[in-house]
């Protein structure tokens, strides 16, 4: 997939019937949104739970999609804005974000990159409540792990953001007690 290309994979509606398109990958006008948006200090929910203002505000889309991750769009049909985002990728079991100051922790053997692929997800405002990211998320697996049907998917998850663990357990994460680090809020949930 190159970089700053979008390809229409499905649709999906909320709950008060507003339409939403899915994308593989993300055009230039949807990265600058999404910097946009990261740089959102507004948002309160966003900053709290994720290094998305490091990541792609500060940071650079570019570096990002050079560590092989596949992002997918969740796009409104009627306004063309960007309502979530669900990104895949290589990434050893346990190895924390960003969000939590560095990329990376001594990790075991068998937890390889090539054998775990990581998943993120977000909603934005004003999308979030809407019944869409669930479903979007579990459309945007579906796709990746045909693509991928030997890779396991693992999250991780701050344990204080309620709401995402509750989505994660509904797509069949179980949390993995052994990598989980309850000291840094780091909850590690794994899906085989």
């Amino acid at each position: 997939m190159k970089i700053f290309k979008k390809t229409k994979i499905g649709q999906i509606y909320s709950k008060d019937g507003d339409k939403f398109f899915i994308f593989a990958g993300l055009d230039k006008k949807l990265v600058a949104e999404l910097k946009a948006l990261s740089l959102n200090k507004k948002d309160k929910e966003l900053q709290k739970n994720t290094g998305d203002l490091k990541r792609f505000g500060l940071g650079s889309y570019s570096e990002w999609y050079k560590k092989n991750r596949t992002p997918f769009a969740l796009v409104h049909e009627k306004t063309g804005a960007l309502a979530g985002l669900v990104w895949f990728g290589p990434k050893a079991l346990g190895e924390k974000s960003i969000k939590y100051g560095i990329e990376g922790k001594k990790v075991k053997k068998e937890s390889k990159k090539n054998t775990w692929h990581t998943i993120a997800y977000r909603a934005y405002p004003p999308f979030r409540g809407k019944g869409i990211t669930k479903k979007f998320t579990a459309f945007a697996t579906d796709v990746y792990m045909k693509n991928f049907p030997n890779i396991k998917v693992w999250a991780g998850i701050d344990d204080r953001n309620k709401a995402s663990q509750k989505l994660s357990e509904g797509l069949g994460f179980k949390t993995l007690e052994k990598l989980s680090d309850k000291k840094a809020h780091w909850l590690v949930m794994v899906k085989y």
